[in-house]
């Protein structure tokens, strides 16, 4: 089979290369399964550099989140066991870990309605107690992650602030239904949030990015807000003045969506019928921006690394007619 192999660690365009190997062999209470879309996420760009907090055996096939199928038809969602990923032909995943596609979507909104709508769905509903009515901060909201978060705080009521980097990006989040947009290359973020909400700030703030964006969401979040931390795309950790939390009444909470899988996996389960319904209903849709080649991965992953794209892009390793 093709899969794309990483030999060394560096960045995806450099250490990624398409190589013929042989497929994958199942492990106990594992399933082969053939990869019908590989969605592109920032981990795996973290993976590639070796900068993610699980580093898989060299040589290793990156891609945590795909629509696979199942040798007797089934349609399924699943996160591949390392080492061997899901931007291959063919993957390997735990069995009790699949979870049904949902009829609604097709293989590339399948695949990339998992990783970041659990992250989304987790942080807004178990974490922060998001409410009807509240305003939703939502940064790189043209994102994977940011554009499955926008979704979700609209369909849970709240209105929806969305923060990004340009004009393109920006027409994006307006599409995606944010109340307001916010380019944070040429506006205040602090002093837009400020107007939007009449001076009261974000009831919530989702911050996948770190750095200079945290910073902005605690001077702009409400009394008794709640900052989620999901993510740092931006490369710096912010380090929280807890003095501030305490002075302002306001809470920073931390989401690492892998640990549901292991501490709590039925609460995963429950949540992916939540977000069927979601999907079924038309209330969320997976933003795909583009749907490409297996040959173009490495360079599609490049892109993501770099933050230039927008939405989900994802890989299809099969001919179009194979697909949904």
């Amino acid at each position: 089979m093709q899969a794309w192999r990483v030999h060394r660690n560096g960045e995806p365009g450099e250490v990624m290369r398409l190589t013929e190997t042989a497929l994958p062999v199942p492990g106990d209470g594992q399933l082969l399964l053939r990869v019908r879309a590989a969605n592109i996420n920032f981990p795996d760009v973290l993976l590639c550099r070796g900068h993610y907090q699980v580093r898989p055996p060299l040589p290793f096939t990156p891609g945590v989140e795909i629509c696979g199928e199942t040798e007797d038809g089934r349609r399924v969602i699943a996160t591949p066991a390392l080492p061997d990923g899901g931007l291959a032909e063919y993957a390997i995943a735990d069995a009790a870990a699949l979870l049904p596609a949902p009829d609604a979507l097709d293989d590339a909104e399948a695949a990339a309605l998992h990783i970041g709508y659990q992250t989304g769905w987790f942080a807004l509903h178990r974490r922060a107690r998001l409410q009807p009515g509240e305003t939703l901060l939502v940064h790189a909201a043209a994102g994977g992650v940011g554009s499955a978060a926008v979704q979700l705080g609209r369909a849970a009521g709240a209105t929806v602030i969305g923060v990004v980097g340009g004009p393109d990006k920006a027409r994006v989040a307006r599409e995606l239904g944010c109340d307001t947009v916010i380019d944070r290359r040429t506006d205040d973020v602090v002093a837009a949030v400020k107007e939007a909400t009449g001076g009261r700030g974000a009831d919530v703030v989702y911050d996948p990015v770190g750095g200079d964006a945290y910073q902005q969401s605690a001077k702009c979040v409400a009394f008794e807000g709640r900052i989620v931390v999901v993510g740092f795309a931006s490369g710096t950790i912010p380090a929280p003045a807890l003095n501030h939390a305490m002075v302002k009444n306001y809470a920073v909470l931390g989401l690492h969506w892998g640990l549901y899988r292991t501490k709590d996996p039925a609460a995963v389960a429950r949540c992916h019928e939540e977000l069927t319904v979601l999907a079924d209903r038309g209330d969320i849709r997976p933003l795909i921006s583009e749907r490409v080649p297996m040959k173009g991965a490495a360079d599609a992953m490049r892109r993501v690394g770099e933050g230039t794209t927008t939405g989900r892009v994802v890989v299809l390793p099969a001919a179009d007619g194979e697909h949904r």
